[in-house]
């Protein structure tokens, strides 16, 4: 890893328990992991705690953003919203790396109900040891925005 990034981290109750293994992990990995909730499994709205982790990314309060629901999508949408968003679903290392690398995701977005938690770090750290490659991809990552 080149870099120790603070990192928003949110989702909703079907990503609690992930979130919670996620927040010691990233740790553990050097990384200050910022938790925006939920506080525990009660059913939430996604959308309550996507807006804030997109907003804390977007305003350069975290550098970085991880968002966990059921399916990832929710939580995907909702944060893409929001202006300088590139929040990628990815369920696996290369989908994640490639993320980064060609999209410049800035955050990422996990499905909780279809991942291990192995896979869920592997996921994440393929995202974060990536780097942006710029050239190309520069050119098509400046024409998101609308």
């Amino acid at each position: 890893m080149s870099q120790n990034y603070s990192i928003a981290v949110g989702g909703d109750h079907a990503g609690f328990k992930l979130k919670n293994q996620l927040l010691v992990h990233l740790l553990e990995l050097g990384h200050e992991p910022v938790d925006f909730g939920p506080d525990s499994a009660d059913s939430v709205d996604y959308p309550d705690y996507a807006h804030a982790v997109a907003e804390s990314v977007a305003k350069g309060e975290n550098q970085l953003g991880i968002l966990i629901c059921g399916s990832g999508n929710g939580v995907c949408i909702t944060a893409n919203k929001h202006a300088d968003i590139r929040a990628a679903l990815c369920w696996k290392p290369e989908i994640a790396a490639l993320a980064r690398q060609h999209n410049d995701a800035n955050i990422i977005c996990l499905p909780a109900r279809f991942l291990s938690t192995k896979q869920a770090f592997e996921t994440v750290e393929a995202w974060l040891n990536a780097e942006f490659e710029g050239g190309r991809h520069q050119n098509r990552v400046s024409k998101i925005n609308c």
